[in-house]
């Protein structure tokens, strides 16, 4: 089992049966968002936590060590250079002592359980890639959703991706998808896919309530929050992107997980650079929503 180092405050809000919200590292990273956005993002997402009254944990591997949550002055050690950890590469960077580890949703999720902690916030899932029936590339996301009981906060999923196949799979896998004050699946970027949530909710309660409720033992649920609307960008000047960008993958053989950064960048060029606010927008819109559940979830 994964052997988790919590900070004290984490710690302690375990013990009191306190509010706490993980939050993955690979954002903040190098592998996320350039600086300096990728500091206004995790300080922002930290505020949005605590002023919601929660306690925000940010999980890492550093010198070789699981953590889950981190003092202001070690913030600085995730802003830079990192190496991606999804769950399968959790052990690797601790037989290994990897200066950083940067999490990702399937990292966080599980190191999310082992600490004990029920609620988890980022900005977009992985999912079913398109051309999947021929690739069988699936975000090792979903499966971490499937198989560790944490509610996880996302604002969707990355609008690349198979958006009905990865519902498909949720389902498939028996998540429950819930719609925070919406009736749409979103896709990152815009609020909505067009794909329908199965399950709309309005409130936090509601949330806590159905994550007491699980019927199985070890998974969890996903509450999708759309982006706030004032920072939606526009959905067909998306699309375009996204296919010029997914075009030139397959040209150019760019596969698996290099594909996420490659169209990421090139919407980011395409829209001028707007797609960074849009994605500190939802990122901060996630982990309130997020703080609140916890809040919830505490509360019994």
């Amino acid at each position: 089992m994964i052997d988790v180092r919590c900070s004290d405050e984490v710690r302690d809000a375990l013990e009191s049966g306190g509010p706490i919200v993980a939050m993955e590292s690979t954002i903040y990273s190098n592998l996320g968002l350039p600086a300096p956005a990728n500091g206004e993002a995790l300080d922002r997402c930290i505020a949005a936590i605590r002023g919601r009254g929660a306690v925000p944990a940010v999980t890492a591997v550093l010198d070789g060590q699981v953590r889950v949550g981190l003092d202001p002055a070690e913030h600085p050690l995730i802003l830079g250079d990192a190496r991606k950890a999804a769950e399968r590469d959790v052990p690797v960077a601790v037989a290994q002592r990897w200066d950083f580890g940067a999490t990702t949703v399937s990292a966080s999720v599980a190191i999310s359980a082992a600490a004990g902690i029920s609620v988890f916030a980022t900005g977009g899932l992985g999912g079913v890639h398109r051309g999947a029936e021929v690739t069988a590339d699936v975000s090792a996301d979903l499966d971490a959703l499937a198989s560790h009981r944490v509610v996880s906060v996302s604002a969707g999923a990355k609008a690349f991706l198979d958006l009905p196949r990865t519902l498909e799979y949720l389902e498939t896998a028996g998540v429950p998808v819930l719609g925070w004050q919406h009736d749409w699946f979103p896709a990152f970027y815009t609020r909505s896919s067009g794909l329908p949530v199965p399950h709309r909710v309005e409130t936090a309660d509601e949330v806590a309530r159905t994550f007491a409720n699980l019927t199985r033992p070890s998974s969890g649920l996903l509450v999708t929050v759309p982006i706030p609307e004032a920072d939606e960008l526009d959905a067909d000047e998306l699309d375009q992107v996204l296919e010029d960008a997914l075009a030139e993958c397959a040209a150019n053989g760019i596969v698996g997980a290099a594909v996420t950064p490659f169209v990421l960048e090139r919407i980011g060029q395409a829209t001028d650079g707007r797609s960074v606010p849009a994605n500190l927008a939802l990122a901060e819109n996630n982990a309130g929503v997020a703080a609140d559940i916890a809040v919830a979830i505490a509360a019994g």
